[in-house]
């Protein structure tokens, strides 16, 4: 039963035969092939048919022709008279087996008769001699079908006023023919088939180098060409790239093209290589001035007297150099995440990180509001817990400025089935622009008004979180619409065998500050409800 094709099967099968554009270029060259071959045997075969037919019927036409003039002679020649009676055309000379005569005379048979193959006369029926009578007097040949077969008919006047027919058999031209067609089929069909065959071997050579062009190009198109350094050194072998033939010239015309690309490629990568270390030394030689600044101006404030505007002047002198700071800093994490920097893996658990995260960051955005969703169970990971606890602080921080006073956001730690950790963060703002959710990962980029946000960003902030889960192996993924944004890490899971060691307890008093009276605590051993995280006046750390 399983080996019957399923109707689906045959449909798409049907689909595709009925398409020839969508065929490989050999099949349809072959298809060709045959389909001309095919043309040329049917032709071949029609011109021979008709040759021997019209050699065999000009030889039946001339026998024919021989026997009704001696049947004639010896019809004359033969005494008459009422003793003698009328004279039987079979018996004059040089008559062969098969061969037919009659007289006719008034419409009706007087004599007539077919000579056996063995010598005996064969009597015509009622229907032959009806069909005899009806046959023209001028000594031309008509076809006829016979009761003892189909018969070449010559009829011919006699001076008494009668008519003698003689017919020479049409068996012997049929089964020639017959035999020749049957020869030039089976001839066509073998030559088809060995002609396909062979020809099937040589074009498949022929567009073997074509098949090693098409899996370097397949090879080179699933390269990370997009960004850090592309080793591309895959080219199309020799034997394929030869330029003495059109095949060889596609492939030669190929390879340069990969050199050309790989060059492009190495001055691309050669051009980003100076450009990150400079970034990453000036980021690392503004921390020595930007600190100056900071303690000079606290310095200014605790020991000098100043007027309202000097305090205001001093006051975002400070507030520019923090944020200076904080851009320096964010330089200088993306610097050493492309720089491959190995991170400091543990197996750890997840929860109290992403707790700890919603914690830190709901303090400084009381006017939002904060829910948190963990399961009962550890959800183990392999990370670098400063790391992942930044992606959880970029990613929160980053709903409290985009989104209004009022807005939820949702916090949810869980674990797939195949032992991935996943942490999603979903706010219920504006949502983001369908445009600017195709670059939002990119440094710099900004859209503070896509969430009716009013605090400005650096845009360092969601591009340092893809670098950070990239340097963890794992994804960061974005769906946005009206009403509903969410950000989903996911983080590979642990290799089976792999000693994941014991885990820390997560306590809720040590964790979570005391609640206010209004809102619960957080409590992780209740996972499957949403907890209303409470507000504190402590800042926000960084």
């Amino acid at each position: 039963m399983h080996l019957i094709p399923s109707r689906t099967a045959l449909r798409s099968a049907a689909a595709h035969l009925a398409r020839p554009g969508r065929w490989h270029l050999r099949t349809r060259l072959v298809a060709v092939m045959l389909a001309l071959l095919t043309v040329i045997c049917v032709l071949v075969g029609m011109i021979s048919y008709s040759a021997m037919s019209m050699s065999l019927n000009s030889q039946v036409d001339s026998q024919l022709a021989q026997a009704s003039s001696r049947s004639h002679d010896f019809n004359l020649s033969a005494p008459s008279g009422p003793a003698s009676g009328r004279p039987d055309p079979l018996n004059a000379r040089g008559t062969g087996a098969g061969q037919l005569n009659a007289i006719i005379s008034g419409g009706y048979l007087v004599t007539g008769g077919m000579l056996s193959p063995t010598g005996a006369r064969q009597q015509l029926t009622g229907n032959d001699a009806q069909l005899l009578a009806g046959l023209p007097t001028a000594g031309t040949m008509a076809d006829e079908s016979l009761s003892i077969g189909n018969y070449r008919l010559q009829a011919v006047a006699l001076p008494n006023g009668g008519v003698l027919i003689t017919g020479l058999p049409l068996g012997a031209v049929e089964r020639t023919l017959a035999k020749l067609v049957l020869t030039i089929v089976l001839v066509s069909l073998a030559g088809l088939i060995l002609l396909g065959l062979a020809g099937t071997m040589i074009i498949r050579r022929s567009m073997a180098p074509l098949e090693k062009l098409s899996a370097v190009a397949t090879r080179v198109a699933h390269l990370p060409l997009d960004a850090g350094e592309v080793a591309l050194s895959v080219r199309v072998p020799d034997s394929a790239a030869n330029p003495g033939t059109e095949v060889g010239n596609v492939g030669h015309a190929f390879n340069a093209m990969l050199e050309n690309v790989s060059h492009a490629l190495q001055a691309r990568q050669r051009s980003e290589t100076k450009v990150r270390r400079f970034v990453a030394d000036a980021s690392h030689e503004l921390r020595t001035p930007l600190t100056a600044i900071r303690g000079y101006t606290e310095l200014l404030q605790m020991t000098e007297s100043l007027t309202p505007d000097g305090k205001t002047s001093l006051g975002r002198v400070t507030a520019q150099s923090l944020r200076m700071g904080r851009l320096v800093e964010d330089l200088l994490t993306l610097a050493r995440l492309d720089e491959g920097q190995p991170l400091a893996l543990r197996t750890a658990d997840v929860t109290p990180i992403a707790m700890d995260a919603v914690s830190d960051v709901r303090v400084g955005a009381t006017d939002h509001h904060w829910k948190i969703d963990v399961p009962d169970s550890p959800v183990q990971a392999k990370c670098d817990d400063g790391q992942l606890k930044q992606v959880m602080l970029n990613l929160l921080s980053n709903a409290a400025k985009h989104t209004p006073p009022g807005t939820t956001v949702s916090t949810r730690v869980s674990q797939d089935a195949d032992g991935a950790a996943v942490i999603t963060v979903t706010d219920d703002g504006a949502g983001i622009a369908p445009a600017f959710q195709d670059v939002i990962f990119d440094r710099f980029s900004r859209a503070d008004t896509a969430r009716t946000g009013t605090q400005g960003s650096t845009g360092l902030g969601l591009s340092i979180v893809a670098a950070i889960m990239d340097a963890h192996h794992g994804t960061v993924d974005l769906a946005s619409k009206p009403g509903e944004t969410t950000f989903t890490l996911r983080l590979p899971p642990i290799p089976a065998g792999q000693a994941t060691g014991p885990l820390p307890a997560v306590s809720p008093a040590k964790d979570l500050p005391p609640a206010q009276p209004e809102p619960a605590p957080l409590d992780p051993a209740q996972p499957a409800q949403p907890v209303t995280l409470p507000a504190t006046a402590r800042p926000i750390p960084r």
